[in-house]
């Protein structure tokens, strides 16, 4: 009698037709690697958006009792940018004042003309809207600034991409996004643009391909006063260069060239007001802001330290140490020395200043170089590692951005 049975330890004999009906279907080879290629060139923006969604969703729960989202997005010095693009400078409200709540003729001239300019021209594709056309600026320029990030990840020596430049370079996207004033990267504010043309900028320096750096630094130059840091950067390593090659004339226009937006606005608000220290004069009167070597920093911090109560003494006390430790880091680490001198000129213009000392988180972000020997770091963990690292500051970013616009008192 037959019957159907195998004998013990006989494999089965299928077809090869059989075979290929039951395995899982492949993807083409020339799909995957479409696929692969696509991923590669979203990661950045995806990474740098979804780190600011999740900023925008917190700060727009915790504004959903208040003023509401689109209002705080472009409270504080946005409404400076906003009434600039859409009136230009003498044609802001009176109801505008300074710190100490006057308003003049020259108050306006404070507030650089990039970022403004950019929202004013922006606002031609969004019918005139120009809420709308200044958080796109923004929006778009932090993108950029993501791209240019991972492009100075893959300038950096091989000991500094430990993984790979790309891994240090997501990473670094993501801790730019996730840092603690990150939302003014999501708000009328300048700093997203700045930091676009600082990135790319610096670029141009590391791979020396000085026309980008030198037009990336003028144009920054035009967007914020902090334009002077990236502006010595961008000027001493186009000297060097110059000096140690033959081919001298690429870098000394990029030299000549850095300086420019701001020297040039810094003339024309002389030029306004009859003096050529006009805008430090406007600073000074205005917005009490010079520069005093650090004296109004020791003394809040030692105000802070015997006595201070507020969570933003706190937070803003943290910024100081954790901003000087990272630049120790960053030189110990070698990190290329024009990202040490950019940074380091950045931390003597915010913490050497007079001014109002709680907007100095928010300025800051363009120190974004000390962010390296954090994405270095955590380049040599497990992934897993990194992405829990990188959540908890996204999440950390998220409520202490909500916690300035909607529950503190002070400017930002």
């Amino acid at each position: 009698m037959q019957t159907d049975e195998r004998p013990s330890g006989t494999a089965a004999v299928t077809s090869p037709d059989a075979r290929e009906a039951a395995a899982p279907p492949r993807v083409p080879v020339r799909r995957r690697l479409r696929l692969d290629a696509v991923t590669r060139v979203l990661a950045p923006a995806a990474v740098y958006l979804a780190v600011r969604l999740v900023g925008v969703g917190v700060l727009g729960a915790m504004a959903a009792r208040g003023s509401g989202l689109v209002n705080e997005l472009r409270s504080w010095d946005g409404v400076w940018m906003l009434a600039i693009a859409g009136r230009g400078y003498d044609g802001v409200p009176l109801t505008l004042v300074d710190a100490f709540g006057r308003h003049t003729s020259d108050t306006a001239y404070a507030f650089f003309p990039g970022y403004p300019a950019t929202v004013a021209v922006t606002s031609l594709l969004t019918g005139g809207d120009l809420v709308t056309a200044a958080l796109l600026v923004s929006a778009v320029a932090g993108v950029v600034a993501a791209y240019g990030l991972v492009a100075l990840a893959g300038s950096f020596p091989a000991e500094l991409t430990p993984g790979g430049p790309r891994r240090v370079g997501l990473l670094l996207v993501a801790l730019f996004a996730a840092a603690p004033m990150g939302v003014v990267l999501s708000m009328a504010y300048t700093e997203a643009l700045f930091c676009a043309l600082a990135v790319w900028a610096l670029v141009g320096t590391l791979r020396e391909r000085w026309l980008l750096a030198g037009l990336c630094a003028a144009a920054a130059g035009l967007v914020r006063p902090t334009g002077s840091a990236l502006a010595l950067a961008v000027v001493l390593a186009a000297l060097v260069a110059a000096v140690r090659g033959r081919a001298w004339r690429r870098p000394v226009t990029a030299a000549v060239l850095a300086p420019l937006g701001l020297l040039g606005y810094l003339a024309v608000v002389g030029w306004r007001t009859g003096t050529p220290t006009g805008w430090f004069a406007i600073q000074r009167t205005g917005w009490g802001s010079r520069f005093d070597g650090g004296a109004s920093l020791a003394t809040f911090v030692g105000r802070t330290l015997t006595g201070g109560h507020e969570l933003y003494d706190l937070a803003v006390l943290l910024a100081l140490v954790g901003s000087v430790t990272l630049l120790v880091v960053a030189v110990r680490m070698r990190v290329p020395w024009p990202l040490v001198v950019y940074a380091a000129a950045v931390l003597v213009t915010v913490w050497a200043s007079d001014g109002q000392i709680h907007s100095r988180v928010r300025l800051l972000m363009p120190a974004f170089p000390l962010l390296v020997p954090v994405a270095v770091g955590l380049a040599r963990r497990r992934t897993g590692t990194a992405v829990a690292v990188v959540v908890a500051a996204a999440l950390a970013s998220a409520w202490f951005g909500g916690y300035t616009l909607t529950i503190w008192r002070y400017a930002i």
